[in-house]
């Protein structure tokens, strides 16, 4: 555990503490006691302590888990303590948030394997050094059965029904086993341990954090700040990042995979993984943003950066550079090799609802990647479908979706399924 040891100098203004914390943020509750903790802060020297909680029921992250991480890389490089608490003892209840059943319990032994493999991987977006690492069951284990009874009696069953993933599960008559009831306390009780003045989490976790603030009260703490961080969509661009819906980009990748993946992300998409994926300031993505909609800066160029930018973040420069390098000779066109297929379809056998939109499935049946329509659905459903698409296009073609809209043609898209790769110019 090592902890941050600011120093008044060490701090910017406010006003470029502020604009780099709020960049991305869904909500702050309340925003002026944020900036009344900050002029605190540098008035007398002393670092924010900002929390962020994380069960280990998973070994591996995806970039989904990593929104959470990068804000507190945010404090962490303003000078803040940041306190990155692994929930082992919360772990063994189970977050409800978001679950229409109860959580099956994990193991203490999975708990720390899975804690293990955690810090290996944050610590490619946090500063080692300045992170102080907690374990909730160092206050939560020595909880008395009356400390606990005490905890209990702050709060109701129809505080605890209001969530609503539990109101649901009440009206749905689900079952709620008791011990979920106590998740959001347990959570409100490591914010009192750890004397937080921050404390982060998604837009879903909205009711812990604020339970948080109600037992620093009772404790007589100063309630802490709540900022909130939007759950990002994953490759498909509809739902949240998912292993489950193989829409997910693994922290622990490979390069080249990982540069792959992010080339598949949407045009409209793209600009939220510039705020929530990287480092880079909200007034620098908006000028990137202002440049591709006037022509100056075109989007698959501004794509290759975040690619290149976000892979760089995890397995360093010389990697991105060389994944971005074989992600060109594989997919451009000026890496196809003399076998490789150059076909041309018309446009009006790929329409597909109103003007302007296309069928991906009619684009892979027709280019002879997929035998059937219903083939080339499950192709896609499995993100087993890659693609790049070439400097004369306008748009992003995202395989997860069913159509695609286009304007300009000829428009040529290089596509992979499986170990097929056909350049295609739609005309």
């Amino acid at each position: 555990m090592s902890m941050s040891n600011a120093t008044p100098h060490t701090f910017p203004p406010p006003a470029a503490q502020l604009d780099l914390i709020t960049k991305g943020a869904a909500e702050i509750i309340p925003l002026d006691d944020l900036s009344r903790r900050i002029e605190q802060s540098l008035a007398t020297g002393k670092p924010l302590r900002i929390k962020a909680g994380f069960d280990p029921t998973a070994p591996d992250l995806h970039l989904g888990h990593t929104v959470l991480m990068r804000k507190l890389r945010h404090f962490q490089q303003l000078g803040h303590t940041v306190i990155f608490l692994i929930g082992d003892s919360t772990a063994l209840i189970g977050d409800p948030t978001g679950k229409s059943q109860t959580r099956k319990a994990l193991t203490r032994e999975q708990i720390t394997a899975n804690a293990a493999t955690y810090q290996e991987q944050v610590f490619r977006i946090l500063d080692r050094d300045k992170t102080e690492v907690r374990y909730n069951s160092e206050w939560l284990d020595k909880l008395s059965y009356y400390d606990l009874v005490k905890l209990l009696s702050q709060f109701t069953v129809s505080q605890m029904l209001e969530r609503e993933d539990f109101h649901k599960r009440f009206n749905d008559e689900e079952p709620i086993a008791l011990h979920e009831l106590m998740y959001p306390i347990a959570q409100g009780y490591d914010s009192v341990a750890l004397q937080s003045d921050v404390e982060l989490g998604g837009t879903d976790q909205k009711f812990n954090l604020m339970r948080g603030r109600d037992l620093q009260r009772h404790f007589g703490q100063q309630p802490q700040i709540v900022l909130t961080m939007p759950i990002i969509e994953g490759l498909d661009g509809v739902q949240k990042m998912s292993k489950s819906l193989n829409n997910a980009i693994g922290v622990n990748e490979p390069p080249f995979d990982m540069f792959g993946k992010l080339m598949q992300v949407s045009d409209d998409l793209m600009w939220r993984y510039w705020t929530l994926l990287t480092d880079r300031t909200q007034a620098d993505i908006n000028a990137m943003q202002a440049a591709v909609a006037d022509g100056s800066l075109h989007p698959m160029q501004a794509k290759k950066d975040l690619a290149r930018t976000i892979t760089a973040g995890f397995h360093g420069e010389e990697s991105a550079q060389r994944a971005q390098q074989n992600w060109a000779t594989q997919f451009q066109k000026g890496g196809t090799t003399e076998d490789t297929e150059h076909l041309t379809l018309q446009r009006a056998d790929l329409a597909s609802g109103g003007a302007g939109f296309y069928s991906f499935d009619k684009l892979l049946v027709q280019a002879g990647l997929a035998p059937s329509m219903a083939e080339a659905r499950r192709k896609r459903a499995e993100n087993a479908v890659k693609y790049a698409e070439m400097p004369n296009s306008t748009d992003s073609l995202t395989p997860a979706q069913a159509t695609f809209n286009m304007y300009e043609f000829p428009v040529t898209f290089m596509v992979k399924l499986g170990k097929k790769t056909k350049l295609v110019t739609i005309e």
